[in-house]
C-alpha cells in the first residue's frame, strides 16, 4: 500500500536543504499574509478541493471524473488571472516590501517616508493643527507604542493629517512612526522636568523634549497656536522649520549612518 514511500529520495541533510526550506517556507509565509483578507481565500480554497478531488479520482479509479478535472484545469489558470488580476498586484506589490527586501530600496522608501513626514507637517501647520510626529531609529519606542492604538499602515501625508485632526479621537496624542509604517496613533509621552526651557514651550514641546532625553527618536512638532514646525532630538528642540530646512534635517538624520547633529533650542517665536 505504501510502495510509494521507497520512490522518495531524500537529500542529505547540509546548507543547501536549509536554505531550501528558508525560501520555501518564506515564500509560502508572505503568499498566505498576502492572501489573508480578500476574496482570493475562497479561490485558493476551491483550488485545494480540486486538487484533492483530483487525487480522490486518480486513486478510486474515478475515470470520468478524473477526466472532467484534467480538462477543466487547462483553463483556471486564465479564468484566476482575470477574476483576481488585482489582488494578484497586490500580492506581488506586498512580496516586494518584504523586510528582506527593504536592505536594497532603503533610499528609495526612506525618501518616500520623509516627504510623507514634511508634507504633512507642513499641511498641518498652514492649518494651525497641532500634532506631535515621532520617528523611530536605533533605540525601540514599543513601551510608548503598545499605550496607544495600533495601526500598523502605510505611512502618508494623508493618514497624518487625518489622525490629528481636530474631530479625531485621537488629535491629542503621539503618533510614532517605524520605518514607512505608522505603527500606533493616540500615545502618550513624558513631560521633560528641565527647568532651563522656556515656558512659552506647551505641552506638545515638553513631550518631544522629554522622549528625546531618554532615546534617540526625532520628534517632529506642529504648533496649534503659531502653526510653527520644530523638531525635537537629544533633550533639544530646533524650531521655526521651513519645510526645506526639515526636510534637510530629516535626511541628515534619518539618512545617514553616522550623525553626530547639533541641534540647539531656538527661541520660541
Amino acid at each position: 500500500m505504501f510502495d510509494w514511500l521507497s520512490n522518495l529520495r531524500v537529500p542529505p541533510f547540509g546548507w543547501r536543504v536549509l536554505l531550501d526550506l528558508a525560501i520555501v517556507s518564506f515564500v509560502v509565509y508572505e503568499v498566505l499574509k498576502a492572501l489573508r483578507g480578500t476574496r482570493a481565500v475562497q479561490m485558493a480554497l476551491g483550488t485545494a478541493v480540486f486538487v484533492l478531488v483530483f487525487y480522490v479520482s486518480q486513486w478510486g479509479q474515478l475515470e470520468t471524473v478524473n477526466w472532467l478535472v484534467r480538462n477543466v484545469a487547462a483553463y483556471i489558470g486564465f479564468a484566476v488571472i482575470v477574476l483576481f488580476q488585482a489582488d494578484i498586484r497586490r500580492a506581488l506589490a506586498h512580496l516586494g516590501r518584504a523586510p528582506v527586501f527593504r536592505y536594497f530600496l532603503g533610499a528609495e522608501s526612506g525618501n518616500e517616508a520623509i516627504e510623507e513626514l514634511v508634507v504633512a507637517a507642513t499641511m498641518l501647520g498652514s492649518q494651525r493643527i497641532g500634532a506631535i510626529i515621532v520617528v523611530e531609529r536605533q533605540i525601540g519606542l514599543r513601551n510608548y507604542s503598545e499605550g496607544g492604538i495600533g495601526l500598523d499602515a502605510t505611512l502618508t501625508y494623508a493618514l497624518l493629517i487625518s489622525i490629528f485632526q481636530r474631530e479625531s479621537p485621537l488629535h491629542d496624542g503621539a503618533v510614532i512612526v517605524q520605518g514607512d509604517r505608522v505603527a500606533a496613533a493616540g500615545c502618550f509621552l513624558p513631560l521633560t522636568v528641565n527647568p532651563e526651557l522656556s515656558r512659552t514651550l506647551g505641552t506638545r514641546h515638553r513631550a518631544a523634549i522629554g522622549l528625546t532625553e531618554e532615546n534617540d527618536a526625532v520628534v517632529i512638532v506642529v504648533s496649534e497656536e503659531t502653526g510653527d514646525v520644530s523638531l525635537a532630538l537629544d533633550g533639544h528642540i530646533e524650531q521655526a522649520l521651513g519645510p526645506d530646512r526639515l526636510r534637510a534635517r530629516l535626511h541628515q538624520l534619518l539618512r545617514s549612518p553616522r550623525r553626530e547633529p547639533e541641534v540647539r533650542e531656538a527661541r520660541a517665536v
